[in-house]
């Protein structure tokens, strides 16, 4: 029984994987309210997905394989896969810590939420030594931060911009992928967890 568990958790996490990958290229969302170059996707839908029915290990992981393979398409030189991968592996490791050990849905919200919030204010970090650095090599400070003041002229630094708008933004989208999973989970956790009816 113990081998078939860990073929199946082994089988649904490469399963997630993949449609992880898939969801990093499509469908992507500009937004009027965030520059041209910061798009919204749901990547990170099934690694909360497994998170909650698998464990937050399984998450994790998803997250990991998502941006290994990202590496095949990296503009950044690997930088930019190893910031999603911290910002998106802390948000499903939070939540699933707090689900393990509050097994319903008020522990899901609250970890959910936590890890949401844990993501948004990494997400401030990661950005500033990470990966704008990056991007400063193909567009000037002068040019992102102008696309930033076009949206918010009060904007005069890149911690203003990320203040103002990706740590919201990373916010927004977690909680966007928390309550897509809500409104899902109920309907495909047996199917995920090989049993016949709702734990």
């Amino acid at each position: 029984m113990k081998q078939i568990n860990a073929t199946r958790r082994l089988t649904v996490t490469a399963i997630l994987a993949a449609m992880a990958i898939l969801l990093s290229f499509f469908p992507k969302f500009k937004l009027p309210f965030m520059p041209s170059f910061i798009s919204l996707d749901f990547a990170d839908l099934p690694a909360l997905i497994g998170s909650f029915a698998l464990g937050p290990i399984s998450g994790v992981v998803i997250c990991l394989v998502k941006n290994l393979i990202g590496l095949f398409d990296s503009m950044t030189g690997g930088v930019g896969e190893l910031s999603n991968f911290l910002i998106s592996a802390s948000f499903v490791l939070v939540a699933g810590l707090v689900y393990k050990y509050k097994h319903d849905r008020i522990g899901a919200l609250i970890g959910s939420v936590a890890g949401a919030l844990v993501c948004a204010v990494l997400s401030i970090f990661a950005n500033y030594y990470l990966v704008y650095p990056i991007y400063f090599n193909i567009m000037s400070r002068d040019a992102v931060l102008g696309m930033y003041k076009a949206l918010n002229p009060s904007v005069t630094t890149l911690w203003d911009a990320l203040l103002w708008f990706n740590a919201p933004f990373t916010l927004a989208r977690e909680l966007l992928n928390a309550l897509i999973t809500f409104l899902i989970y109920k309907r495909i956790a047996p199917l995920l967890k090989g049993r016949k009816r709702d734990a």
